[in-house]
């Protein structure tokens, strides 16, 4: 009688040790994704109230990877509000979208977390060695993307080439001829557009594009986006 009243009393003990355990995890929980929250939509984090398509996610994937990285809060709505990750679809599509609707595959990490008995997922991509990071549209065309504050845009021409020069393993050689000049010179206190800068030096785009990559490479001219469109200088 007295052991099957140690165990009695043992078994509830240990329940009540899990529940107040469990307990201290929910409220750790709620602290730190409401803290995230509390941080609202930057650079490095974006807000997704549902994963309906993994085609759309793929751009945040794309965006992150080919910047400095970030997490993606699911089943958090744009105003903060915690709506929960509904089924397990949708948590598959989170994988669909970095591992089949970019190239190359993205890496990412997905932690789960319990608020008030909603279920948020933190997916954290950090930056890609392997720029650029593509996603694939509905339309089957591959485009990379870029964080710029809280917006996913389409990386332009000259990122791209900027990458693809990082990716040489021979690196790479800026030499200053008369057309370097030229471009410098159009340059001069001014902030074109790409396609500005080819009319107003009247050099081929192709060229344009390579000569400006590798310009910003060695810290000699410098990107902004204002009014929905790249603009390029030289830095002074």
């Amino acid at each position: 009688m007295v052991v099957c009243t140690f165990f009695f009393l043992f078994s509830s003990l240990i329940e009540r040790i899990i529940v107040i355990l469990h307990d201290n995890m929910e409220v750790d929980d709620k602290r730190f994704i409401q803290r995230l929250i509390s941080e609202g939509e930057h650079q490095q984090q974006d807000f997704k109230y549902r994963v309906s398509d993994a085609m759309k996610l793929a751009k945040s994937v794309s965006a992150f990877a080919n910047t400095d990285g970030g997490r993606l809060l699911i089943g958090v709505r744009d105003d903060g509000h915690m709506s929960g990750v509904r089924d397990e679809e949708e948590i598959y599509m989170m994988h669909q979208a970095a591992y089949r609707y970019c190239r190359p595959q993205a890496s990412i990490k997905f932690d789960t977390y319990h608020v008030e008995g909603r279920t948020i997922v933190v997916a954290t991509v950090p930056p890609s060695d392997k720029r650029p990071v593509c996603a694939i549209g509905d339309d089957g065309r591959q485009r990379a993307y870029i964080r710029i504050a809280d917006e996913n845009i389409v990386a332009s021409p000259v990122h791209l080439a900027i990458w693809r020069e990082s990716q040489n393993p021979q690196g790479t050689i800026m030499t200053y001829t008369d057309t370097v000049s030229k471009l410098i010179n159009t340059l001069q206190g001014r902030h074109l557009t790409l396609n500005q800068l080819v009319r107003h030096a009247a050099i081929p785009r192709p060229k344009v594009i390579t000569l400006l990559a590798r310009l910003i490479r060695f810290h000699v001219a410098e990107w902004e986006y204002a009014n929905q469109q790249f603009l390029f200088s030289i830095i002074v």
